[in-house]
């Protein structure tokens, strides 16, 4: 399984991706985002699905980029392209997947900010080539295993969270996901991008780098739960039957 977060807040972009990839009883580690920047054209994308159809769609979509990377002049132009790559491996190999047993199931995450465009942008993209854009409504999009920490981002991201704060959030997402899928896992990898800046910074977060921040994450929660008041469970503890004391 993978996680991937992509987050859209006012100030820019975040997005998370794991590394850890199971194939069978197989476990190894390999990198699920991509950076693409030249001028004033700054994007990433991250995969989740078969390794072998994101590679495939990936290598084809490097070569649109090499040869028309100046015509795409906002970032919904450059996901097309991506979109119609995809599509292009569906034909090519989706019925020999399908014979095999397997599903042609790859998801993307593309964010980034091209020359013409107003703000930074952060789109979803189906298996079947389409997508639909994150915008302040809706301020994340999680592939993979995306169930465990969506309540967090719900109720703590907001739209003038600051980079730092989304990225505090996004992890303790990922966190909350690592030890709920024992096929989720570190490394981590790490994009940030600032509105209008062209430039995407990256960086790699190993298990002993944020062991620290996990722990006091876990102690802080065991905390809250305790400091919680119980006087709305006294009508239910009052009709609990209390155990016999036979004088022993």
């Amino acid at each position: 399984m993978t996680y991937c977060l992509g987050i859209k807040v006012k100030s820019g972009l975040i997005a998370i991706a794991d590394t850890r990839l199971t194939s069978g009883t197989e476990v190894s580690t390999n990198r699920k985002i991509t950076v693409h920047e030249v001028k004033n054209h700054s994007l990433f994308i991250m995969t989740s699905g078969l390794r072998s159809v994101r590679d495939k769609a990936i290598t084809y979509f490097r070569e649109v980029l090499a040869e028309r990377d100046q015509t795409f002049n906002k970032l919904y132009k450059a996901v097309n392209a991506f979109g119609e790559q995809v599509k292009r491996v569906a034909a090519e190999d989706r019925a020999s997947i399908v014979a095999s047993g397997l599903n042609f199931n790859l998801h993307a995450i593309v964010g980034g900010q091209l020359e013409d465009d107003e703000e930074h942008k952060l789109f979803l993209l189906y298996p079947e080539g389409n997508w639909v854009e994150v915008d302040s409504g809706s301020l994340f999009k999680i592939i993979g295993n995306s169930g465990y920490g969506k309540p967090l981002l719900f109720r703590n991201l907001h739209y003038d969270s600051t980079l730092q704060e989304a990225l505090k959030i996004g992890f303790l997402a990922f966190d909350a996901t690592r030890v709920s899928a024992n096929d989720v896992d570190y490394p981590l990898d790490v994009v940030v991008y600032t509105k209008d800046s062209f430039h995407m910074t990256e960086h790699r977060l190993e298990k002993d780098d944020m062991d620290e921040i996990s722990h006091q994450w876990s102690a802080l929660l065991n905390n809250s739960v305790r400091r919680l008041p119980s006087y709305w469970m006294d009508p239910i503890f009052d009709k609990v039957v209390k155990p016999v004391n036979n004088g022993q």
